[in-house]
């Protein structure tokens, strides 16, 4: 028994060794600023949970012509300046508007099995950058590219519709069905590092963690 414990505190010292690497390193290093710093997105930490908030509207993408504005929340407002998207599991999500209701079972099963998603979307007439929400510059072409991610992330209808499952927690939020499963090997961080990646962001090369993602976020062009 002795060494049978011996042995799984050794696993776990070398998992926790690979994870803090993995944390502290980044995909990219040194100065990779490109040709031009076009727009504005933000990231958001929501403590455990990240989204990515983009303008509704400018000269690249109108996102009301993909997702109707008056859909999303309770207030029904067309006025928002930005949208926040986030990626997650579908039960937990849906469950927990904050970490004090975590459901310890909805986790186990979000962690640990392969389980069904959803988008949430949540609606802003302005964004602050603080300690909890950075502002990185892209180019127009990187826009594009992190916009058709996010809306190949949503499932569609027959007819090229977004779903949408139900109001979220608030006034200014909607879950809609999403394509993918939820998993320890991939959770809502890792969607929010494969979304920035397409726009060409620094993240971390382990990014299960919203405070990874905020760590090493950066496009080369600051705000």
């Amino acid at each position: 028994m002795k060494k049978i414990i011996h042995r799984l505190k050794i696993v776990a010292l070398l998992l926790g060794t690979v994870f803090t690497i993995g944390y502290l390193t980044p995909r990219k290093w040194g100065n990779f600023a490109p040709a031009d710093c076009t727009i504005s997105i933000y990231v958001h930490d929501q403590g455990i949970h990240t989204e990515i908030i983009v303008p509704v509207k400018n000269e690249y993408f109108n996102w009301n012509q993909f997702l109707p504005l008056t859909e999303i929340g309770r207030d029904a407002n067309s006025d928002y300046k930005y949208l926040g998207f986030g990626w997650g599991d579908r039960a937990f999500m849906l469950a927990t508007p904050t970490s004090a209701t975590i459901d310890p079972v909805i986790t186990f099963k979000a962690l640990f099995l392969p389980t069904p998603s959803t988008m949430q979307v949540q609606g802003y007439g302005a964004v602050s950058p603080d300690r909890a929400t950075k502002c990185v510059k892209i180019s127009g072409a990187n826009y594009l590219r992190i916009v058709n991610f996010i809306k190949n992330s949503f499932q569609l209808d027959a007819a090229s519709n977004t779903i949408k499952i139900s109001y979220g927690y608030h006034n200014n939020d909607s879950f809609y069905e999403a394509k993918g499963s939820y998993s320890i090997l991939r959770s809502c961080n890792d969607w929010t590092a494969e979304a920035l990646r397409e726009a060409d962001v620094n993240t971390p090369v382990w990014s299960t963690l919203s405070s990874a993602i905020m760590l090493h976020l950066n496009s080369g062009c600051q705000c």
